[in-house]
């Protein structure tokens, strides 16, 4: 009989938001065949991965593996550190679903000094974004390869969101989860790990996608809709060898998807100069008011004293801030981005 007291595997799961009653259980169990399945497609990917990340990081970091299994939030709390550093990006469509992917400190610094360039870093709010643009190029190159292998184009995923963290407060999945463990090796002789983590019904998802039934098999919901055309006879019993298909066409999901993110590798762009403004104001004038200006001419702008002054990047409003000055040298301290709104309002 129950004394009151929580359980530690208890406490773990309020910290992570899940219901105690499913992490308890393995009512999502029964994930052995799937976890073959999704380890044979993301080897394929290890070396896109490696040349992905390098690419970003500047630096030379290989993935190898992965390995993949069935478990469950109190066997893998044991295996990892009391403190870590999860992104979650889940699944928006395709296999909508729990996703996300959790590394060591010292691997989330090795990545973060490799991106920014110093050394001795801390995991700030400006480490952790470089954290989440690292995973959100992983996601990115395994939907691409995804939707290359089952066909389908709108696989897509969440913005990434870093946090370092207790290992409790972990959002793992309820029940069995698969997990996908890569080896990392970042050249500076430390082998290294990150976990991929796949709620039950993405993983699921995934593997019969992945592995679908043979045309004509067993549980083919396609086949009783399927039309033989060509050179087959059909009789009562269906259509002879030899005969051709027709397949129901599979039109991509055409839900609003705005808070999707594209995935991309924005490495590729981070060398590229733009051209940054900072704008005091303007006015309109005459010709004749123009023509008549010379030295020592007041001309009155559209901004009040004190006033924010635009912050432009290719003559696109993108923030707004105050005049400072620096040694001698006038600078701008940023208050305010602009949101995309404002953005897309100011382009039309």
């Amino acid at each position: 009989m129950s004394d009151g007291a929580l359980s530690q595997a208890e406490i773990d799961a309020l910290l992570s938001g899940s219901d105690v009653r499913e992490s308890s259980g393995n009512a999502d169990g029964g994930l052995s065949g799937d976890t073959s399945v999704i380890e044979s497609f993301l080897k394929t990917t290890v070396a896109s991965q490696s040349n992905g990340v390098s690419m970003m990081t500047g630096g030379s970091i290989n993935f190898s593996g992965p390995y993949v299994s069935e478990t469950d939030r109190d066997t893998f709390l044991t295996g990892l550190p009391d403190t870590v550093t999860s992104v979650k990006i889940d699944f928006t469509a395709g296999f909508p679903g729990e996703h996300l992917f959790i590394m060591t400190e010292d691997t989330a610094k090795s990545i973060a000094s490799m991106m920014n360039k110093e050394e001795n870093i801390t995991l700030d709010e400006m480490a952790m974004s470089v954290i989440a643009e690292t995973i959100s190029q992983m996601a990115g190159t395994e939907i691409t390869a995804l939707s290359g292998r089952t066909g389908n184009k709108s696989i897509a995923s969440a913005s990434p969101e870093a946090v370092n963290i207790p290992k409790a407060a972990v959002p793992l999945p309820s029940g069995s989860f698969v997990v996908a463990v890569y080896d990392v090796d970042m050249g500076n002789g430390a082998p290294q790990k990150i976990w991929e983590v796949l709620g039950a019904s993405t993983a699921r998802a995934m593997s019969a996608a992945l592995n679908p039934p043979p045309p004509g098999g067993m549980g083919n919901a396609a086949a009783p809709s399927s039309f033989p055309i060509g050179g087959g006879a059909m009789n009562s019993g269906g259509p002879q060898m030899g005969s051709g298909y027709i397949q129901p066409v599979q039109f991509p999901n055409l839900n609003s998807q705005s808070g999707m993110r594209e995935q991309g590798n924005i490495g590729l762009l981070m060398d590229v100069y733009m051209e940054m403004t900072v704008e005091l104001g303007r006015t309109k004038k005459l010709i004749k008011e123009i023509l008549m200006m010379g030295e020592g001419t007041i001309i009155e702008l559209d901004k009040l004293a004190g006033e924010p002054v635009d912050i432009l990047v290719n003559h696109k409003l993108i923030a707004k801030g105050e005049v400072v000055v620096i040694d001698e040298n006038f600078g701008v301290r940023v208050t305010e981005i602009v949101s995309p709104q404002e953005r897309l309002s100011e382009a039309g």
